[in-house]
């Protein structure tokens, strides 16, 4: 396990993590992204989702629960937004244990899970960072665990 602060100053730079992030995902990766409303989840996943799968158009799942895309690569995308989530008994139904075997998995508000879904995983709590009155400024608290700390080192905004 390893662990990493980057500071973030603004959106530009959640979203230069989130595409430096899907540069090194691959299948059996599960990303956890945790942190207030606001913080920033949104904002790094749609960045993520965007880079990885190709796409513009990236809504976030909070009504839906989960949103489905296939990565440039070929394998799975799924982002997960557990924010309505009120027991983990609810999440079954979706499919998540079974997902991270192929896919990608990127799930806003894990603590609502019961189980991290994978030895490889990256766990990145985003927060507003002491910023003198700047409210831009963030900072993505990052764990790594399984491979994923290899690769750590060669995530750059």
């Amino acid at each position: 396990m390893s662990e990493q602060a980057i500071h973030l100053d603004g959106p530009d730079a959640t979203q230069r993590l989130g595409r430096s992030l899907a540069d090194q995902a691959r299948p059996g990766d599960v990303l956890l992204l945790s942190g207030g409303l606001g913080a920033g989840k949104t904002t790094l996943a749609r960045a993520f989702i965007g880079h990885i799968a190709g796409v513009e158009d990236v809504p976030s799942p909070t009504y839906t629960l989960m949103q489905s895309y296939r990565a440039l690569a070929g394998f799975d995308v799924l982002h997960a937004d557990l924010y309505r989530v009120n027991e983990p008994s609810e999440l079954v139904e979706l499919g998540l244990e079974d997902a991270v075997d192929t896919g990608v998995l990127l799930i806003e508000w894990p603590d609502r899970l019961d189980q991290p879904l994978s030895d490889n995983r990256l766990e990145i709590a985003l927060d507003f960072a002491p910023s003198g009155g700047q409210e831009q400024l963030r900072i993505a608290r990052v764990i790594a665990h399984g491979d994923w700390g290899a690769r750590l080192g060669a995530i750059t905004i």
